[in-house]
């Protein structure tokens, strides 16, 4: 079991068991709502996370995809698409252990911003699927 939660500790959440993957996401929409070059993701089906303090607010932040975020303080703690009602995307550095589950794979690398690169020798991929056909879908 794993907890997290946002920056002020209006809202706390827990996992139960591993991720089915965890990735980094470069698409404009994660830049966007981060302010960040990157932002880095596990999914766990929508069985194994439960709230255990506060509510969070939902924005559409596109057709087919909500973030979960704090109302007070604005972390983004979710992505939750509603082609996959049954699985989420957990913000992994919400969690109170962020090395527990690391990132395996980039994603959407070809929204990847030219001044930021890492150094990892992790698999890339310009659209959503990571190499084991998972997806994790931040953009949509």
């Amino acid at each position: 079991m794993a907890e997290g939660g946002c920056l002020c500790g209006a809202i706390r959440y827990r996992l139960d068991g591993p991720p089915i993957d965890a990735g980094y996401c470069h698409c404009r929409i994660c830049q966007r709502s981060s302010g960040a070059p990157v932002m880095a993701w596990g999914t766990w089906k929508e069985a194994a996370f439960g709230w255990l303090s506060g509510q969070p607010r939902v924005h559409a932040s596109t057709g087919s995809g909500r973030r979960a975020f704090c109302p007070d303080c604005g972390t983004q703690l979710l992505f939750l698409s509603l082609a996959e009602p049954d699985v989420l995307d957990v913000n992994l550095v919400t969690l109170d252990d962020p090395l527990a589950f690391p990132p395996e794979y980039h994603i959407h690398t070809a929204s990847r911003l030219a001044w930021f690169e890492t150094a990892d020798r992790l698999p890339r991929h310009a659209g959503d699927e990571p190499a084991h056909g998972t997806r994790i879908g931040q953009q949509g």
